[in-house]
């Protein structure tokens, strides 16, 4: 019998692999650069000392030890949190009858925890308004957001059978 924490980790998982391949893809295709794990995990281990939004931005902070660790293990524990806001919103019955719907309104939604947290705290700004090309980086932002959310669904027809 699965729990909803068993869900949330094995659907959080799928869909976060399923983004890393993507990128993966975008890369390999497109010469597309690969996320920034490291810069990543270095804001991650600053919050605890204010670190949230720094001006200067996170790359010309000092480095911490073991920061693109930290940078990995805590994108899989955002994308296991996605996850558990999916089955809290929509119910556990969710995961036995999963709709792509559901799925892409977490996957759309949570574009917001990038755009507004996370690239603020970088230093490229709200929805990357300081990135060299803020209109591509938001393009990418959504369509690996809807990649995350088709991790999502099929990561749970997957479970299912």
């Amino acid at each position: 019998m699965h729990t909803f924490l068993s869900h949330a980790i094995l659907l959080g998982i799928g869909a976060t692999a399923l983004l890393d391949l993507w990128n993966l893809l975008l890369n390999r295709l497109f010469s597309l650069p690969l996320p920034p794990w490291h810069l990543v995990g270095r804001w991650f281990a600053g919050l605890p000392h204010g670190l949230l939004v720094r001006r200067e931005g996170i790359p010309n902070c000092t480095p911490v030890s073991g920061e693109l660790a930290i940078g990995w293990v805590m994108h899989y524990v955002v994308g296991i949190l996605f996850a558990a806001a999916l089955l809290l919103i929509w119910g556990m019955q969710w995961a036995a009858t999963p709709t792509f719907g559901a799925a892409l309104t977490v996957g759309l939604v949570t574009v917001g925890a990038g755009w507004f947290i996370l690239q603020p705290g970088m230093g490229v700004g709200v929805a990357c308004s300081k990135a060299a090309n803020p209109n591509l980086a938001r393009g990418l932002n959504i369509a690996g957001h809807v990649v995350f959310a088709i991790g999502l669904y099929g990561t749970a027809l997957l479970a299912r059978a």
